[in-house]
Order: structure tokens, then sequence, then C-alpha cells
């Protein structure tokens, strides 16, 4: 199971070029691919901020992963409770519960992030 960051859930969906050839096929080989419904609410903010500029509603973006078989996962409270075991390496507050999530799941994060591979999971990209 794979659990893919913001940017490759704007790369899969918006501009599949930046995306690596590792990332594009990890994401079509028949495993489950979720994308954290954080990621979902960092993209709202980003939009509400004008620091992205994608004109799809959350809900056309919801809708676009169930056509790229891509499901969401919710947070649960045992992800909020990982949160606090993470070392403090960056303070991104959605990397850090997608990474929760993650590890609580059993799930690989795809992404380029820089930061995320520091932590005590696996990364593809």
């Amino acid at each position: 199971m794979h659990l893919i960051d913001t940017h490759t859930l704007i790369w899969s969906l918006f501009n599949s070029d930046n995306l690596s050839d590792t990332a594009k096929e990890m994401m079509t080989d028949g495993s489950r691919v979720y994308v954290s419904v954080a990621s979902l609410w960092e993209i709202a903010i980003k939009q509400s901020i004008n620091k992205l500029n994608i004109r799809c509603s959350i809900e056309e973006i919801t809708v676009m992963c169930t056509k790229a078989k891509i499901n969401i996962l919710p947070i649960d409270a045992k992800h909020l409770d990982k949160i606090k075991e993470l070392p403090a390496i960056h303070n991104d507050p959605f990397d850090r519960l997608i990474i929760a999530q993650a590890i609580t799941e059993g799930m690989d994060i795809i992404t380029k992030d820089y930061y995320i591979p520091k932590y005590d999971i696996k990364t593809v990209w």
C-alpha cells in the first residue's frame, strides 16, 4: 500500500510530467494507493491564500481521485497519537500527519520531499 504526498497527488492529477517513472509505476502497479485527507486540507489552505493555482474545488479533486483509483485516507485518533512520538525533524504539520498515518497503516510514502525520508519510514520516488 502506498500513501502519496500532497505534491504527488497534485502532479498525478494535473502535471504527470513532474512524477518520476518510479512514482508513476508505483501508483499503477495494482497496489492500493491512498491520499490523506490532510493533503486535501493542505490544498484547500494553499488555494485560499493564493499559494496554489488549481481552480478545482476539493470536491472535484476527490472525484478525480476516485477516477484515478486513489483512495482517501481519513484521519483517525491513532494517527494523531503517533504524531506525538515522531522526532522533531521539521515542523510541517501536514507532512507529520502523513508520516504518522503511513507508519500506523504500514504504508510507504511516494514523495520527492527532502525531509520525509529522514523519518523512520520507507519512501519512494
